[in-house]
């Protein structure tokens, strides 16, 4: 009885050290982010040094079965990681730095695809810049900015598919693709939200689209489902329900009030009193609804026959990225990564470049029908070609007089051998 009565206190007071399984680091355009990998939670503390700037992390009870001299610093304000043991039990962490940094840390808890970590981020004081369109804005004649947001990234990998296939990979490959087609159009520019493998929270895309001016945001993900049998492209705007609970939140921020309403338009709703406010949020975000369907109805037409679709509509549902009162927004679900067939095509290059074609040309589509007021595009769209999709119950004829041309020339503008025409078939609106 009393050595088992000693063994429990024994145990009790040693509990088993955590371990420390991996390290892994992402470079984003703000901060830098070290995840520890562990197979259980640990407490810790950070605190800061200067001359030279230092950030010191102390863990306790954890054992280190990993090396931090594999990492790549390069880009980061990281010169070196040092650890040595704390105490009889602890482990402490020093990032010797080359610029001061504003450092937070925190635990997260272990889900279906990592175990414990914890989180070392280092923020950069300076805020790095991307593609800049200083001016842009403020000009007439001014080019159509589209918002180009690779899903998940970093240690979100997004879905997985047959081999070891990445979401994260494969959507930012397609959105690379989509910023080179809107780059080389003479009315717009492509502005990639992720340009590399790092996370970036949900209202940080949707802010980063907002610091330049877009007035267009896509959002592309490869869709995956429990059996390997579920197949389709979707196009996505937001619901009605998360459009009401997004204009609530908004007003209810004086931070969100002193911004700019529209991707091009300067109106800010801080100096309007509330039942104003409210009304013209409303009438925004009711425009901007319109706009992200009638735009995804362009891009879901240009997708189908390249892709099969999941749904023959765009859906709606209340996915975060897109709640941007004031920026059109659409998600494009490209294949289900978990289907070995769509997995296969998402990973291929002469399918990522027909999808980032497709969405291009719907979306281009949109805009030669709703041309903004001051863009290059509203000044000479009579010039430009358009692409139209059939679909059922059309004939050449009715396509014809709804794009203010005859018949005979647009028969010959497509060389067609005669005036037949099939579901899914692309046709090319000559200019007027």
């Amino acid at each position: 009885m009393f050595i088992a009565l000693n063994s429990a206190v024994f145990t009790g007071t040693f509990a088993v050290a955590s371990e420390i399984e991996g390290v892994r680091l992402y470079r984003s355009p703000d901060r830098t982010r070290v995840v520890l990998d562990l197979d259980s939670t640990v407490k810790h503390k950070m605190f800061t040094l200067d001359n030279p700037s230092r950030v010191v992390v102390d863990i306790t009870n954890v054992k280190l079965k990993t090396a931090f001299d594999t990492l790549n610093y390069s880009g980061s304000p990281i010169a070196k990681i040092r650890t040595g043991v704390r105490g009889k039990r602890g482990l402490r962490v020093v990032f010797d730095l080359k610029n001061v940094v504003n450092p937070k840390t925190f635990t997260l808890q272990a889900n279906e695809r990592y175990g414990d970590r914890l989180v070392i981020d280092l923020y950069d004081l300076k805020q790095r810049v991307s593609k800049s369109v200083e001016g842009i804005i403020e000009q007439d004649n001014r080019k159509i900015i589209v918002a180009i947001d690779a899903g998940h990234g970093g240690e979100d990998p997004g879905a997985l598919g047959p081999g070891k296939i990445r979401e994260k990979v494969v959507v930012l490959q397609i959105a690379k693709r989509l910023e080179k087609l809107f780059d080389k159009d003479p009315d717009f520019i492509g502005m990639l939200v992720r340009k590399g493998d790092y996370y970036l929270a949900h209202r940080k895309r949707t802010a980063i689209a907002h610091a330049n001016r877009a007035d267009f945001f896509i959002s592309i993900h490869a869709d995956a489902f429990s059996s390997p049998q579920a197949y389709g492209a979707s196009v996505y705007a937001l619901s009605n329900k998360g459009a009401t609970s997004e204009a609530a939140r908004y007003l209810a921020s004086a931070e969100n009030r002193a911004d700019l309403i529209g991707g091009a338009v300067s109106l800010s709703l801080d100096d309007k009193d509330d039942a104003l406010a409210e009304v013209l949020l409303d009438l925004s975000m009711t425009a901007t609804l319109s706009s992200s369907l009638a735009a995804g109805e362009h891009i879901l037409r240009n997708i189908d026959g390249l892709a099969r679709l999941h749904k023959k509509n765009v859906e709606q549902a209340g996915f975060l990225v897109l709640k941007s009162p004031d920026i059109p927004s659409i998600l494009i679900e490209a294949g289900f990564i978990s289907n070995p067939r769509e997995a296969k095509l998402l990973t291929s290059e002469r399918y990522q470049q027909r999808m980032s074609e497709a969405i291009y040309r719907g979306l281009v589509n949109y805009y030669l029908d709703n041309p903004p007021p001051g863009t290059a595009l509203a000044n000479q769209r009579s010039l430009r070609t358009k692409t139209y999709v059939v679909v059922k119950g059309d004939t050449l004829s009715h396509i014809a007089e709804r794009h203010n041309t005859t018949t005979n020339r647009l028969a010959k503008y497509n060389k067609l051998n005669s005036k037949s025409i099939h579901v899914g078939q692309r046709l090319t609106i000559p200019p007027q």
